[in-house]
Parts: structure tokens; sequence; C-alpha cells
């Protein structure tokens, strides 16, 4: 999409969108690249057993043909939910591109939720249809007579009662479907993301979402799609930053994508990785990048091929800057947006757009700036929030069946992103601080709502407050305040009961890692915690 450039400011004035009449991701991610380069090769899989499977654009994209016509064989329409239970592994993307060809909309779920993150999830999105693998069947089994909404599940990895078995659709399905010749705002894909209050909300994205995303993308790879390219990421592609910042532009642009489904991060593994795989180009939250620099002078130790490595979901910080620069010979571009609405503000170190301790100046096609409380743009220097002009393609379309929350995230044409930050006098924006209750953990975003209510559902708990504690690694980790039922102890082993209870139910970036038993909790006189006291007390 981008024309490269002498400099960042002739690119950004030269740019202009231009969105076609018609558009499907599927269409541009696979379909073209099928028709035209059939053997390029698409995904390579890491297996555990360190062994290889190649996946070039024609295997992608028959199987995802075949997926397409196996949905639509057991009822899946225009418009139903499909959601997506899936590790790092090629039948994620198959899932999601047949879901995109028959106009479903794609709903990804990351493997690491529990049974109450997950049961929310499947029935506020309505899916009509999961597609998992055994350790999403376990998970299942003990939900799914509360999901009466869900009327078929594929499994990754084999049958079993009231399952279907992802080889065997396909095997009996064509390899041939027309994809269906979409609008760029037509629905596509729907991740949820947390807020202050309640529950997380659905973040419904067009098929533009993609086409939205390209020049931050392709700019935080110092022009992505150049020869011998190959990307990795160690973010899960069922969350924005692995599908958007990595898996689709790739794809999209002819750039091979390493899969590996991890565990857990190591560092030490990842660069083994890195070197065995001679990967060109990564996606790295920062939290990552935080845990490599743990591995000994890996520039020395390791011979890497990596020529660009692109970072967001919570702010880089000026140390682990400098030590990337200083180890590897080049500067991380660090990148900056929402699920709302993603790679608005980024770095580009081939234009000299690179700036320790800021995110970047505005990309090519997006209007950024520092507003007041009322939407007036606010002059350089000057402390405000963060926030984008509509209309912009990378921009959401709405939060599922919450109109006022949609309405709520305007002021006038502007979306408001709940970030303070301020402009300097040459353009590039230094990211402050939320100016909500929103916890920014290892890239995650979390709502202390939803643990909050979690929380009180155990026996124990009277009362409790989440708040996001500051942490060298994660940028911060879960506290939660408890204030116990009469006649309960506070203790050691009732602290990692709760852990384990939140963990269970919700996931393994929610669960509060730290835990304080309190006799009371700061409220409002209409009953609401006052996060803020909590916060500012672990602050000093």
């Amino acid at each position: 999409m981008l024309q490269r450039a002498s400099n960042f400011k002739t690119l950004t004035s030269h740019f202009r969108w231009s969105l076609p009449e018609t558009y499907n991701m599927a269409a541009a991610v696979s379909d073209a690249w099928a028709r035209h380069t059939p053997d390029r090769l698409a995904i390579r899989q890491v297996l555990a057993d360190g062994g290889r499977r190649d996946w070039s654009h024609l295997e992608l994209n028959r199987a995802a043909n075949r997926f397409a016509n196996a949905l639509k064989a057991q009822g899946i329409q225009r418009g139903d939910r499909v959601a997506l239970l899936l590790p790092q592994i090629p039948e994620t993307a198959i899932a999601h591109l047949a879901a995109y060809k028959i106009g479903a909309v794609a709903v990804p779920l990351a493997a690491l939720f529990g049974l109450d993150a997950l049961s929310y999830r499947l029935t506020d999105s309505g899916a009509r249809a999961l597609v998992t693998d055994t350790a999403g069947l376990a998970k299942l089994s003990e939900i799914r007579d509360g999901l009466p909404g869900l009327e078929l599940v594929v499994s990754v990895d084999g049958p079993e009662t009231g399952v279907l078995a992802f080889d065997a659709l396909l095997a009996k399905a064509s390899d041939r479907f027309d994809t269906l010749a979409t609008a760029p705002d037509d629905p596509a894909l729907m991740i949820y993301t947390s807020g202050t209050t309640g529950q997380p909300k659905g973040v419904l994205h067009g098929h533009r979402v993609l086409l939205g995303h390209m020049p931050g993308i392709e700019l935080s790879q110092n022009f992505l799609g150049q020869e011998g390219d190959l990307l990795w990421t160690p973010a899960d592609w069922a969350w924005a930053g692995g599908l958007l910042n990595a898996l689709f532009p790739a794809l999209s642009l002819g750039v091979p994508v390493l899969s590996f489904a991890a565990r857990k991060f190591d560092p030490e593994y990842a660069f083994r990785l890195l070197e065995t795989e001679g990967v060109r180009n990564a996606f790295i939250p920062p939290t990552a990048l935080k845990m490599l620099r743990t591995v000994d002078t890996p520039g020395k130790r390791f011979n890497l091929n990596w020529r660009s490595v692109g970072s967001a979901g919570e702010a880089l910080g000026k140390e682990t800057y400098d030590w990337f620069r200083e180890e590897f010979g080049f500067p991380v571009n660090e990148f900056y947006g929402q699920t709302e609405c993603n790679a608005v503000l980024g770095s580009a170190a081939e234009l000299g757009v690179s700036r320790a301790g800021a995110i970047g100046k505005a990309t090519p096609g997006h209007e950024v700036a520092i507003i007041d409380d009322d939407g007036n743009p606010l002059p350089a220097e000057t402390l405000g929030q963060i926030a984008i002009r509509r209309p912009d393609p990378v921009m959401f379309l709405q939060y599922w069946n919450k109109p006022e929350a949609t309405r709520e995230k305007f002021i006038g044409d502007w979306m408001i992103t709940g970030d303070q930050g301020l402009m300097d006098e040459d353009g590039y924006v230094h990211f402050i601080g939320r100016d909500d209750d929103i916890i920014t953990s290892a890239s995650y975003r979390i709502g202390p709502g939803e643990i909050e209510d979690c929380l009180i559902k155990h026996p124990a708990v009277a009362l409790a407050a989440a708040i996001g504690k500051p942490d060298p690694l994660r940028t911060e980790i879960v506290k939660a305040f408890i204030v116990l039922k009469s006649g309960e102890q506070g203790g050691a082993e009732l602290e990692d009961n709760i852990r384990r209870f939140v963990r269970d139910r919700l996931s393994a970036h929610e669960y509060p890692r730290e835990i304080e038993f309190v006799d009371g909790l700061p409220m409002t006189t209409t009953g609401k915690i006052i996060r803020r006291k909590l916060r500012e007390r672990e602050e000093v």
C-alpha cells in the first residue's frame, strides 16, 4: 500500500486512502496470492517436536475454501458469529479466512480464558459456531449447557460426542469457493476488549480494518514486503496484536509467517527460533522485549538475520529502546493504537522517525491530536487526551449491542482513547498514562470490573477492588484489595485459593498477582469504589 519515499513528511503528505467498493479480507490475504503465486510460502509451522510443516498460499486457500463450504453446509450464514478458541496454528488462519469468505463474523478467543470469560463472550456474541481443540473442548464441556445458541462445534483434534472433526469436514468439502463480495464496512471481525466497568465489550470491525492497519504495520517493519522477509510474533493470534499487527498484514503482502504454538514465552528459545528460522521481521510486545533482555549478550551469542522489529500494546520505555538499539544495531519501531482503532501512531527508523520515550508520529492516513475535554485540539507540549478523527478505515464500526457505549467513545468526530499524552514541537506523541481505571499488564488491557465481579463470587469475599500496580516487567500487575466476610481469616492459603479461583474462571493474565486484605474500601457517597485512591497508595 505504501509508496516508498525519501522522508516521512513526503510519504505522509502524498498518501491518500483509496477504498474499493468491494473488499473482503480473505480475498486480499489469500485468494489473490493463491491465484497468482500458488507455490509461494504462506505459513511455516514449527511443531512441538522441532519439525516443520510448510503451507503454500494455494494449500492455505484450498483449505479455507473447503472449510467455507463446510460451514455453509452446516447452516452457518452471512452475519453469523463464528468463535475461534485456538492457539497459533495454521487452522486458526484457515478458520478466519473461511468465516470471511462466507460473510460471517470471526470472534477470536484466547486459549488462556477461563470458564466465566468464555461463557460470557460466547453468550454475548451469540456465536452459532465454535472451532477449538481438545483443551478448548474440556472447558466447553463445563459451560455448554448454558449456551443454547451454540449449534456447531468443530475440533481440530478430531471428533467427540456432539463435536465434528475439522479434517473430516475438509475432506468432504469442495476446494472451490467464490468469496463473497463484501463491502469494506461489512462486519468481519469482533474482538473483546475490557472497560472500566462491567463486562468486556465486543469491538466490531469491518473488512476495511486490514486496509486501515497496513500503513502503520508496513512502517513498523521498515517497509514490510521486501525480498526474503519472514515474520514472527509471540503474540497469540487470538488478540488484535497477533492478528492485525502481524499475521494478516504479512500474508496480504506475500510475506510468510512463522507459526509456533508456545505454552509460554521463553526468551532463550525465542532467540534460538529467530536464529534457526532466519526470521527477518518480528512484532514483539514490550513485556516480551523486556524478557528478551534477561538473556545474556544475545547479539553476540545468536546469529540473527532480523532487520525490523515493531512493538506495541504498552509503553516501550527509553531503557528497553536503548538496550535493543545498542545490542542489535537498529531501533525498535514503537507504534500505538487500541483494539478500536489501531496502528495510528508509529515510528519508522528507516525514514528517521524514531525517538526514545516517544510512541512516534501520526502514521499516513490517520489524523491524531491531543484534545481537551471539549474536543478541541491542544497546542504542542500540552497534556490532554490522545484522540483519532473519524472517518478512518482502521476505526471500529461499533461496540456489539452497546450503542450508548459506542456514542460515549466519541467527542464530536474525535474517537477518544482514554490515554493521556502530549505532542512535542516535532510532532512526536508521548504517552503519559491512562485517565481511567484500565489496567495495562504485559500488553493486555484489563478491566477491573470483570475481575471484581469474579472475586465477589468467592465464598470468602464480601467486597473487592482491582487496580494496576506499577511493575518494571509487565508495566502493571493486577492487585486486589479484599474485604472478607465475617468470620473469614486472611492468610497465604486463602490468597492462593482466591488466585486460583480467578485464574480458572477468567484467565491467566487477569488473576491478581498480589492480594491485600483490608477492613474497608474508599467509596463515593453513591457506593462506588474510588480506585484512584488505591492506586495512589501503591505509587507512594
